[in-house]
């Protein structure tokens, strides 16, 4: 997607009416219309191709939808935003973080992938230019100065989910956990464990680690589908995301003797365009199949608060699909950015923005109001959603609120 010209973001405020949306959006905290400052570069660090390319195409539209719908200006200066593609390993992503530097980038952004973001973290902290990360953020991602992110901690999704069903599934339950092994998956599949109870009988067996690679095809995980179901399992708590998850929901509601029982996971095996690939296998005549698919997020697009529908109505109208949790953690990096450029003063260093992303406050987000917690990550809300039809469109549908953590 390219970036959006001044000329696109007046069509898309006109069609959403400015007063609502610079309401609903709050660019300034006194509702004036800040000076302006001399020209900034923001440098974005995003998947361009491969397994992670929606999911950077993700970060890219909810970055660029706040600049489209602030004038083009962070703080109050004229942003010129610089895209570097993050590739998939932490050479590549050192690569383009290193590329952006060297262009005289005030901060940068973005970062989808965990192995990215370690493999970064030296050279951020070395450069002294603050990073807001809009996806990635393992666990081992700690005593960090220039690092914040404004998405999770890789463990906080598990451990919301496992503090649920802990209280949530009778005695005898058999729970079966399958997920690609190491990566994200250790961190996501040990805060299930910790919010679960890693001792509690209810877990049935250790969990069954799938081949990690990138590009899955129609057949990767029928050994591991066929091995969790031999465990006559009655839930199944999953980690895939992108590619993967398309082919895991695929795999697993084709597999013989078919599983109905309920599927839980983390947000990612539901997000962007994986319900529109899998939608053939969830439906029959335009009716869900039996057996649930309920994830846990810190974001649902029918999150009914103001700046949630300021921002899911302008997302829906700019790119004709709803928003995922990658976009709105992106566009909330943008919002962060925003205040603490304009606390900088008019003539920011890097130095100086990292010292006002302490400052910055509660943010009024689409997901609810959040903050920075010590560690540099939100302390947020987290929902629980299942997939079911919207109007028209099988969406990911918000049930309730489960846990705060951060």
């Amino acid at each position: 997607m390219s970036q959006m010209n001044r000329r696109r973001a007046l069509q898309l405020l006109a069609a959403l009416g400015t007063t609502g949306l610079v309401a609903g959006c709050g660019t300034d905290d006194e509702g004036e219309q800040a000076p302006t400052g001399s020209p900034i570069k923001i440098g974005l660090v995003a998947p361009g191709s491969g397994a992670g390319k929606t999911i950077g195409e993700d970060i890219v539209n909810g970055f660029e939808l706040y600049l489209a719908t602030h004038d083009q200006r962070l703080g109050g200066h004229p942003v010129t935003l610089i895209k570097a593609d993050e590739g998939d390993n932490a050479k590549s992503g050192q690569a383009a973080v290193n590329d952006l530097l060297k262009q005289g980038v005030l901060a940068l952004t973005g970062v989808a992938n965990p192995i990215v973001m370690s493999g970064i973290r030296d050279i951020v902290e070395q450069a002294r230019v603050p990073l807001i990360g809009s996806n990635a953020s393992p666990v081992s991602l700690q005593s960090v100065v220039y690092i914040w992110r404004t998405s999770y901690v890789l463990d906080e999704p598990g451990r919301a989910l496992g503090a649920y069903l802990r209280r949530r599934l009778p005695a005898g339950s058999r729970v079966v956990i399958i997920a690609p092994e190491g990566g994200a998956s250790i961190d996501v599949v040990g805060g299930f464990r910790q919010g679960f109870g890693g001792g509690d009988p209810r877990i049935s067996g250790e969990p069954i680690w799938t081949d990690p690679t990138a590009n899955p095809d129609d057949n990767s995980y029928a050994a591991d589908i066929r091995q969790a179901l031999n465990r006559n399992p009655t839930a199944i708590f999953c980690h895939f995301s992108g590619t993967a998850a398309i082919q895991f929901i695929r795999q697993l509601r084709r597999a013989r003797p078919g599983y109905t029982g309920p599927v839980y996971a983390p947000g990612f095996l539901t997000e962007g365009n994986v319900l529109n690939e899998v939608r053939g296998v969830l439906l029959d005549e335009e009716r869900l199949l039996p057996g649930t698919i309920q994830t846990v997020s810190n974001y649902s697009a029918d999150l009914n608060n103001n700046a949630n529908r300021t921002f899911a109505s302008a997302y829906r109208k700019t790119y004709n699909v709803s928003p995922s949790t990658y976009a709105m953690a992106s566009y909330d990096a943008a919002q962060v950015l925003d205040r603490a450029i304009r606390i900088a003063g008019a003539n920011p260093t890097s130095q100086q923005v990292n010292l006002a992303l302490g400052k910055v406050g509660q943010i009024d987000s689409p997901r609810g109001l959040w903050q920075f917690n010590q560690p540099r990550t939100p302390q947020q809300r987290w929902y629980l959603r299942t997939v079911q039809f919207d109007g028209r469109l099988l969406s990911n549908v918000m049930l309730n609120e489960i846990a705060t953590l951060g």
